[in-house]
């Protein structure tokens, strides 16, 4: 086998891992954009290494990715910090019968925006041990060899993650039909104006964020309260209710809002707990939107 036939093949091996590596990248990075960068970076890594000292290419390439994200993560964290309003991952949005094969892959395992927007709550060394311990069953130990920190500390670290994940509302306990349901009410009651129809639909702590980039005028602090994000709604979101079209973000019940066969003005994804909506997410961010197909 020439050189030629072992670049290819070394290809081929790597497509086959290509799905897993991006649903990595994905939850650790909430970017479709940013996971393909990651993904690619370690194509780069494997091709220059050649493959043949690699024993399992699958955890040889979990690493990598896992490795890469984290820089990628602590990097965006540093810059952040000028962000104003709400930072919301890149939602994987589908409005006809099904997702495509890449995309079903990176909601798969019930992980929605909310739980996305609960990662971004954790520090890049948590987000990694919980991503790669509880999602994708890489040893501790694995774990602690990127983060140069003992098995016991990363332990310690994929426990306080998965306590914040605990107690977030995560569509768990609501069916996709369910979710429809509530998310039909809620817009029956903003184009009619109906703030006590609005505020029966939301749990008492609800909450409200808005994406509408980092250079955003409107970006405002998140909304919480039934009543205070029902008289939000109706002030500022009534006149779209009547352009918005069901979809599927990320794995649960979403609208998108635009004129049909247009592209997106905004995406706004709804969790479900309890029977009521616990959190709206409104993305207006034109870069996020632009990926969107």
């Amino acid at each position: 086998m020439d050189e030629r036939d072992d670049l290819d093949w070394l290809a081929a091996q790597f497509e086959r891992h290509r799905p897993q590596l991006r649903s990595v990248a994905y939850r650790m990075l909430g970017s479709i954009s940013d996971s393909d960068d990651a993904v690619q970076e370690a194509w780069l890594r494997l091709s220059r290494t050649g493959g043949s000292s690699v024993d399992n290419l699958g955890a040889w390439l979990t690493t990598v990715v896992g490795r890469v994200s984290l820089d990628m993560l602590r990097a965006r964290s540093a810059r952040r910090e000028d962000y104003v309003g709400s930072w919301l991952p890149e939602p994987i949005v589908t409005t006809d019968a099904a997702p495509s094969p890449e995309d079903e892959a990176l909601i798969a395992d019930s992980v929605g925006l909310a739980l996305l927007v609960v990662l971004e709550t954790l520090t890049p060394s948590e987000r990694l041990a919980f991503v790669l311990h509880d999602m994708f069953a890489v040893p501790f130990d694995e774990i602690a060899a990127i983060l140069d920190r003992s098995p016991i500390a990363v332990r310690q670290l994929a426990s306080r993650a998965r306590r914040r994940v605990r107690g977030a509302p995560l569509n768990a306990e609501a069916s996709l039909e369910e979710q429809q349901d509530l998310v039909d009410a809620f817009l029956a009651a903003s184009r009619n104006g109906d703030f006590a129809a609005l505020v029966a639909v939301l749990a008492r702590d609800v909450v409200f964020r808005a994406d509408r980039g980092a250079k955003s005028a409107r970006a405002r602090a998140p909304i919480v309260g039934a009543e205070a994000v029902a008289a939000r709604i109706l002030a500022e979101g009534s006149p779209f209710a009547g352009l918005a079209r069901p979809a599927i973000v990320n794995g649960g019940a979403g609208v998108v809002v635009g004129q049909p066969g247009g592209r997106p003005w905004a995406v706004v994804s709804f969790t479900v707990a309890d029977g009521r909506i616990a959190a709206i997410d409104l993305i207006t961010d034109r870069a996020k939107l632009s990926r969107m197909s």
